[in-house]
């Protein structure tokens, strides 16, 4: 709420992201039903205070459920159900920031995830460490990347409602915001079924330039 008393709705920033960990959550829950559940353990993790600070996700890995060095990956949605100007005339793509920062599989495995299962452009423009707008230190994966955690950040890009009262859920674009939550949720189901966890293959390389 502003200071005039409207309602910041935020249903891009964040209810699209939010909506999209209930939907992967919910057929997770559905596959352990069925008895086809992962082999490995998920959290599935709501964090607060991002826009403060990164809050929320500090004290998780301050204060972890389980253990940060069993934790092989965070993925990260935060914005997934609009399209920016530069994608106004091609709405299926995703822009994935830090897939390939601390893990080569973990980005050939997202690669091949969305080849597979979801056919969109992932676009890293902003994945590009010269960008001025380094979106990869300011979204909640950071915390877990600062710890060598490998991490793929999910983000539609910015647009008019970008932290304003007009976010609403009319502007959601729910074709896209569905296909890009099954982006997440193949990646998360081939990561959580593997026989062996990700390598995380730079961490040399991330501790010389911190």
């Amino acid at each position: 709420m502003n200071k005039d008393g409207e309602v910041f709705n935020g249903a891009d920033d964040d209810g699209s992201g939010t909506v999209a960990v209930l939907e992967i959550a919910e057929a997770f829950k559905k596959a352990v039903d069925e008895g086809n559940g992962p082999k490995r353990s998920i959290l599935f993790l709501h964090v607060t205070g991002e826009e403060k600070g990164l809050l929320g996700s500090r004290y998780y890995t301050e204060n972890p459920i389980f253990p940060i060095a069993n934790t092989i990956v965070n993925l990260n949605i935060d914005m997934i159900g609009r399209i920016d100007k530069r994608h106004k005339g091609n709405p299926k793509y995703i822009y994935l920031i830090g897939s390939d920062k601390l893990s080569t599989e973990l980005h050939e495995i997202s690669e091949q995830m969305n080849t597979k299962y979801t056919s969109l452009e992932l676009d890293y423009k902003y994945n590009d460490e010269n960008d001025p707008n380094r979106f990869y230190y300011r979204s909640d994966h950071y915390n877990f990347a600062k710890l060598n955690v490998p991490i793929i950040f999910y983000f539609n890009g910015t647009h008019v409602d970008y932290h304003k009262e007009t976010d609403t859920p009319d502007k959601i674009n729910y074709e896209q915001l569905e296909t890009r939550t099954r982006l997440v949720f193949h990646t998360a189901w081939e990561l959580a079924n593997r026989e062996n966890r990700i390598v995380a293959d730079k961490l040399e390389k991330v501790k010389k330039t911190e």
